[in-house]
This record gives structure tokens, sequence and C-alpha cells, in this order.
């Protein structure tokens, strides 16, 4: 462990346990991964997250045609930071304007309640059991699909895996969903994008498998397995392998929670 990891973790600690909300009904198990080893172990308290349906798009009026689509690589925290500068450059959007959520895609079930929740105590609606990846959901104009795809396969790198190869299993697993799936008219150019990179695109059946190693990435139709935004707790979240973001960008989830872009998921969750 190191120390930055550490401190993380036992601040992590000194939250109180999560409350449950009921939120509106929206429209296999795996390997003990690093962190949630390390949310488990030091935590010790429930450190849960909930899920929902992508939110109403508040961007804009000048982005036209615009699509709800997803990412995912790995940990969502590093991925919805990397989105949320890309909103910002692509699209030049204002803090109150992102619509990059963390979130949960790819698998086939929610609980009776329409839920998709981060591992938790309580075994509520757990999205590793239901078959979800962590992904990040955003509302893009579909002229810059394209555009964001490229940004998404920068962070495989040069050695086109994952920036957390230690986090293993399905929930960790490489995916984007897109309306349509690989039918979708802009897929040609994300698989483009994706080939540039040396990444292999497939047409994800879901409930897949983890993808590390083998420089594969799903392609799900995200009317089929639509986005369940994550808990208030994950989003806008520090990293746990690189510095913090810092206070500026964390607050992000409070404005957005009050403004309405990040809904009660009724998971476990510190709201």
């Amino acid at each position: 462990l190191t120390m930055k990891t550490f401190c993380l973790l036992l601040s992590i600690c000194l939250v109180s346990p999560a409350s449950a909300y009921t939120a509106p009904k929206p429209n296999k198990p795996t390997t003990i991964s690093h962190r949630r080893a390390f949310l488990s172990k030091i935590a010790g308290a429930t450190i849960a997250a909930s899920a929902n349906t992508l939110s109403p798009n508040t961007a804009s009026a000048a982005d036209d045609n615009l699509q709800n689509v997803y990412w995912g690589a790995g940990c969502y925290w590093h991925v919805q930071h990397e989105f949320v500068l890309a909103e910002r450059s692509i699209l030049g959007r204002k803090d109150n304007e992102l619509t990059s959520l963390t979130g949960y895609a790819g698998g086939f079930k929610t609980d009776s309640e329409g839920r998709v929740c981060y591992h938790n105590f309580q075994s509520i609606a757990d999205y590793g059991k239901f078959g979800h990846g962590e992904v990040v959901g955003m509302t893009i104009p579909e002229s810059k699909i394209e555009d964001f795809a490229v940004e998404y396969f920068k962070l495989f790198g040069d050695k086109g895996e994952r920036a957390d190869p230690m986090d293993k299993g399905g929930e960790y697993r490489s995916l984007l969903g897109l309306p349509g799936g690989s039918k979708h008219p802009a897929f040609p150019q994300v698989e483009a994008a994706g080939k540039a990179r040396g990444m292999t695109l497939v047409d994800g059946k879901g409930n897949d498998p983890d993808t590390l190693g083998k420089r594969l990435v799903y392609v799900y139709d995200s009317n089929k397995f639509p986005f369940y935004q994550a808990e208030f707790y994950h989003q806008y979240h520090n990293d746990f392998l690189t510095p913090a973001y810092g206070k500026e960008y964390n607050n992000l989830a409070n404005a957005a929670l009050e403004d309405g872009r990040i809904k009660i998921t009724g998971c476990p969750d510190r709201v």
C-alpha cells in the first residue's frame, strides 16, 4: 500500500454508514479486486453505490442531436475525470453543463426497484452480481462521438491496457455503449479510433467477462443495455492511483446534486 492510498481509504472509513433511499423505477460473482479489497478491509463500513438511468441533458442548447453514450476502462473514478476534461475541451462546456457521471452498464438485471449498486454489505443490487461493468455516461452531440472515442482510446496507452490492471473481473472490463451499438452511424469512426490504438471492438452480449490483457473492448447497444447512474459518493471522486484532483473538482458533485444532474439512486450511499 502507498501512504496516499492508505490515507484515502482511512478517510473513507470515517464516513458515517450510508442510508438507502428509494428512487423511482427506471424506464455472475467475480474475484475480489485490489480496490474492493481496500474498501472492505480498511473502511470496515458500507461504502456502497447505487444507480439510475442517465439523467436528462442540461448542456447548451447549441448541442444539436444529443445522444446518451458511455465508456468504461477499469475504475470509473479516473475515467470520469478524463471525460470532464474532454467535455470542457471538445465542447466548451462550463461546470454546470457537464454531463459525465459514473455508473454501471452491460448487465441484464436490476433489483425489483430498478437499482444497480456498488458492492455493499447489505448485498443490495450488487452490480458485479448483476453482470454490469463500471462506466462513465454522458450526453454529447452525435457529431462529436468520434472525438470522444479518440479520447477514450487514449486511456489504454501504448500497451492497450487499462490504467488499473490490479482490479480484475467483469466489473472492470473495457466497454462502450452507443444507441444501436455497432449499428450506430458513428461506429466506423469509433472502430477506427480503436484500431489506431491496436484495440479490437466486438459486440457485447451482456454479463461479459474481463478484457484484461486482450486489447479488447465490448460494444453495447445502449438502448438494450442502458446506463445506471452510480451513487453520489462515486461522483467526481479522486482516483486511487493518481494525485488528488482537488476540492474544486470534488465539489462539482455537490453542485450537480443540487441542480438535479446527479440523482439519488436508492442504493446505500452517504446522502
